[in-house]
This record gives C-alpha cells, sequence and structure tokens, in this order.
C-alpha cells in the first residue's frame, strides 16, 4: 500500500481539482457535485493508507472536534465521543463480519455476541443480582407506564404513586386504566420543586406497589435515596439518571429506563425485573408488552433495536474504562457543583427553584431574573456552540442536561458564558 502524505485516509487522483475538499476535512460526495459537475467516464484511482484491505467505499473520517457543539438537549442527548467514533469506524463491516449491525439478523451469532456482552456489562455495573432479568424492549419508558401494572396487578388492585414531575404524572394516569392507582403524594401545587419525606408518606396498606420517578428531566428533582415500600415492591423510572452513579438494585422490584439520555440512543428501553414477578401479566395484555414473553426469548421474540443496542452495549464499555458508576458519579457531582454555584453565586441574575437538597445531577432547570433576555440567552449560547438550553415548553426558563456524556469542559464553558451573559445584561 503507498503511503498517504494528507491527514486523510485516501488520496484521491483526480484531474478536476474542484472536487477535492480541504485536506483537513472529511470527503463527502454531495448532490451539488453530481448536479453540476460532470463526473470522469473512469473511476476514481483511490490509494487507502490506513487499511489492509481494498475497499469500494469511501470510509468516513474523524469529523474535526471545532465542528462539535456542546450538546445540552434532555434527550435524545449528547454521546460519547469515543463511542461515536468507535461506532463510526465499525458501520460499514462490523469487526470482519461483512457486514454492519443495521444489516445482521438479530438471530445470528454476530448479533448474539453484541447482545449478550451488552447485558454481561450492564450486570457489571449495576451489580445486578442473578435473580433478576435485563430486557432490551422497544417503545420507551411511555410504554412501561401500561406494562407495569399489566404485568403485575390485577383490574381490582390498589398500587401508589409518588408524583414529583410531570413524568410520574404521565405514569400514573396511565396506571389508572389497568388497576386502582392512587397518588398518595404530589408535588404539583408546589411546581414540582421538592421531594416528601419519606416518613410521612401514607401508604396504602394493601397497596401491591409503589412508584417513583427517580429524576423528573422536565423540572430536575432527584432522588437521592429512595423509599421503602411497606409491601417490598418498588418500582422506578430511572431514564434521565440510568447508570449516572450505583444503584442498590436490590431495593427494587423493577427499575426501567428510556436509553436516550445516559447510554445510548433513543429506540431502546431498559427493564431490570425481578424473575418472580414475571408471569402474571392480565389475560389482556398485548403479546408485545407481556415480560414472560421478552424474557423466555432474550429480547428477541421479535426483531429488537439491534443498532441501539450495540450503542448501548459500546456506551457499557466506556463507563467500565472509567472506573465503573463510582468513578462517574464523582463526575457527575464536579459538573453539577460548577454549574449550580455559578447559578447560586448570581445574586438573583440566575435562580433554579428546586430545594437544594435534591437538585438534579442530570437536569438543571434555571430561570433568568428578567425573563425578556431568555431568548438571547438561547440565542448568544447557540453562537459560542452550546445548543438545546431553552427549558421544556411546559415550565420555560433554561435547562441544561449535563448527562455522562456532557464533558466538564462543556459545563466550563456555559458557567463562563453565564458569567459574561450577566455582566453584560444585570
Amino acid at each position: 500500500m503507498a503511503t498517504a502524505s494528507s491527514p486523510n485516509s485516501l488520496l484521491l487522483k483526480n484531474p478536476n481539482r474542484s472536487l477535492l475538499r480541504n485536506p483537513n476535512h472529511p470527503i463527502v460526495p454531495t448532490t451539488t457535485h453530481l448536479t453540476t459537475v460532470k463526473l470522469p467516464t473512469k473511476p476514481l484511482s483511490i490509494k487507502c493508507a490506513a487499511t489492509t484491505q481494498t475497499q469500494d467505499h469511501l470510509p468516513l473520517t474523524q469529523t474535526p472536534a471545532q465542528a462539535r457543539v456542546f450538546n445540552f438537549a434532555a434527550g435524545p442527548a449528547t454521546l460519547p465521543e469515543n463511542v461515536l467514533l468507535k461506532a463510526q469506524s465499525e458501520l460499514y463491516n462490523w469487526r470482519g463480519s461483512g457486514m454492519s449491525v443495521m444489516e445482521m439478523s438479530h438471530r445470528g451469532k454476530e448479533f448474539l455476541s453484541i447482545i449478550q456482552k451488552a447485558e454481561s456489562d450492564l450486570r457489571a455495573l449495576l451489580n445486578i443480582p442473578s435473580e433478576y432479568a435485563v430486557l432490551f424492549l422497544q417503545g420507551g419508558a411511555t410504554t412501561q407506564f401500561a406494562a407495569i401494572p399489566l404485568n403485575l396487578v390485577k383490574l381490582e388492585d390498589p398500587v401508589d404513586y409518588v408524583v414529583t414531575g410531570s413524568w410520574g404524572d404521565k405514569a400514573f394516569k396511565e396506571a389508572q386504566k389497568y388497576c386502582k392507582a392512587k397518588v398518595i403524594w404530589s408535588g404539583k401545587s408546589e411546581k414540582y420543586t421538592r421531594i416528601p419525606s419519606f416518613e410521612g408518606l401514607e401508604q396504602s396498606p394493601d397497596a401491591k406497589y409503589m412508584h417513583i420517578c427517580a429524576n423528573e428531566t422536565i423540572h430536575g428533582v432527584e432522588f437521592k435515596d429512595y423509599p421503602t415500600a411497606k409491601n417490598g415492591l418498588l418500582i422506578a423510572d430511572m431514564s434521565s439518571n440510568f447508570c449516572s452513579k450505583p444503584v442498590d438494585v436490590s431495593k427494587f422490584g423493577i427499575i426501567y429506563a428510556g436509553a436516550q439520555k445516559n447510554v445510548g440512543p433513543s429506540g431502546v428501553t431498559i427493564v431490570i425485573i425481578r424473575k418472580d414477578l414475571i408471569g402474571n401479566a392480565q389475560e389482556i395484555t398485548p403479546v408485545m408488552l407481556d415480560y414472560k414473553i421478552h424474557a423466555e426469548n432474550n429480547s428477541l421474540y421479535n426483531t429488537p433495536p439491534c443498532y441501539g443496542i450495540y450503542m448501548c452495549g459500546l456506551v457499557f464499555e466506556d463507563l467500565l474504562a472509567q472506573g465503573g458508576l463510582e468513578e462517574v458519579e464523582k463526575k457527575n457531582k464536579k459538573k453539577a457543583e460548577l454549574l449550580y454555584n455559578a447559578i447560586n453565586g448570581s445574586n438573583g441574575f440566575y435562580r433554579c427553584p428546586v430545594e437544594k437538597s435534591v437538585r438534579s445531577l442530570m437536569n438543571v432547570p434555571f430561570t433568568l431574573e428578567k425573563p425578556e433576555l431568555e431568548a438571547e440567552f438561547v440565542k448568544e449560547a447557540a453562537r459560542e456552540k452550546m445548543v438545546q438550553l431553552k427549558g421544556h415548553r411546559s415550565v420555560g426558563g433554561m435547562r441544561a442536561s449535563i448527562y455522562n456524556a456532557m464533558p466538564l469542559a462543556g459545563v466550563e464553558k456555559l458557567v463562563a458564558f453565564m458569567e459574561d451573559f450577566q455582566a453584560r445584561h444585570a
């Protein structure tokens, strides 16, 4: 193979110099080239210095760092850059299989190795006991709002819901269709800014389970500890703080989470369920919501979100490489502390409405003293390559989601921008 002198892995020998891009940027064909440039009659001569085999495609190269933004979106959210680059390198031909993961049979040996390793690594991260099943499903956490009561209780059974934000409220409303769901505490009257004292929770004496949302993405309220259900069965929606810190799985009957906040792209929902809870679904339960069906088929009853599961597996590998969730939590605390300190030290220019003891490490909502400046804040931040800082439409203000994959540099840049913005507008 010839050695390339350019940073790119390919040298294109083409007499038409207008077809070549800047050598510091990836070479990507565009429709403009196809419509305005007469293509040569002979194929381009391609020399590859980065691989050991001839390929009939143009492999992607690393996107320049300056092209990336700091993405503070609540979900789908930012993913680790090294994970994206690894996925990029494996996109066309996964580890010599001759296929992309997107093309694999979900029952083939290649994908089986992917999903099995993803489960194994997740079990290692969360120290999941053997008496719990791990399911990779579809439909988002919202589908689990119905699946949980359908699988665990009957129409006449009472269950308790602690509602600390919009997602807990949605879960309760859906459960009402399939059992006697009751809200035993709601923070709605206080605009969802706190979590109740566990001792003060008036649990129903015959409730089959108690449901909580461990971290409310919209309102930025996070459980720092967990209540104990009187009957021993606690259910938690952990979508927006899943794998952000260690969790004692044995305290829960079910933990469920949409992947698109912390561990992968949208399309994958992870359910961790105690095995003795499987197999009791109501007769009306659709087959795709029956945990027994999915557990018996190792999440392969139908075609699962294969590529999303593959991406989750890469994220799990990355979290383990960082030293596990104890180390990940330390990094998350450092980022959150930096941002909350900036808010607290702004003399009221920025305000976080959430009670300090339960402020989320993942989603930081804040308002400006002068609401008329909020649109300008979002606009100026975007010019500085910090995007998706506008708060949820139901609450307004700002929201910075600083999940695992948000680097410290992103939070540092946001804080510096906030200080500069305040200096110019206070």
